[in-house]
């Protein structure tokens, strides 16, 4: 499986099995993970077979099986919640490839617990939670706005630029709210995300998707 087909794969799970990662699967996250944390100065990490990320609240009402996560963190500064969401984005499309499934979580986790397992240090910024697994199920596509809604291109749009809008519209985003106000014009794209206090986390998270969609080489960031 492509990343490119495991967009369309992709939805949210809360349920998962309790089968545990296998050593090459921990190992591939975690190279993954490596290569993210390396081009972008952060400090993910994947943690395994553990059960308290979720309050217990949650845990009973509206997840199960939640054993491993990934720590979405990094140093705190302007830029980090739009990398930290592009690059979960990158994660989650790669786990869909490994054949798991994935649910990223911006509140509903227990911080204190997370910051405990992290070892990013007391000064980073934890922006979230990718949890990882065998889903009970493949997850059932969200609900989704039109491509008119969330984008318009000077002239007639080329194949390129509706093909990353409808990435885009395959992303998670924080309350499904799909905030995004994408414009093209030639092969220059701008994209803003308005959705509160994870309007950034979307962001990065929206930019992927695009790139992906879309293909880099096509065209460039206003």
């Amino acid at each position: 499986m492509t990343l490119q087909e495991a967009m369309n794969t992709r939805h949210k799970v809360s349920k998962y099995k309790d089968t545990p990662l296998s050593a090459d699967i921990v190992r591939q996250l975690n190279d993954r993970i490596a290569a993210q944390n390396q081009k972008y100065g952060l400090n993910m990490q994947l943690i395994t077979q553990s059960k308290d990320a979720m309050p217990g609240i949650i845990a009973m009402m509206m997840s199960k099986g939640v054993r491993n996560y990934i720590i979405l963190a990094g140093p705190d500064a302007p830029d980090i919640d739009e990398k930290l969401g592009y690059s979960s984005a990158d994660l989650m499309l790669y786990a869909q490839t490994l054949g798991l499934n994935t649910w990223w979580i911006g509140g509903m986790f227990s911080r204190k617990n997370v910051k405990k397992n992290s070892n990013a240090g007391d000064d980073a910024k934890i922006v979230g939670i990718v949890v990882v697994g065998y889903g009970e199920n493949q997850g059932v596509p969200h609900k989704s706005k039109a491509a008119s809604d969330i984008s318009s291109y000077e002239g007639t749009a080329p194949e390129w630029f509706n093909a990353g809008v409808s990435a885009v519209l395959l992303a998670p985003t924080a309350m499904n709210k799909q905030a995004f106000n994408i414009k093209g014009k030639g092969t220059e794209v701008s994209m803003t995300c308005d959705n509160g206090s994870y309007s950034d986390v979307d962001l990065g998270i929206g930019k992927y998707h695009f790139e992906l969609g879309a293909g880099k080489d096509n065209f460039t960031w206003l």
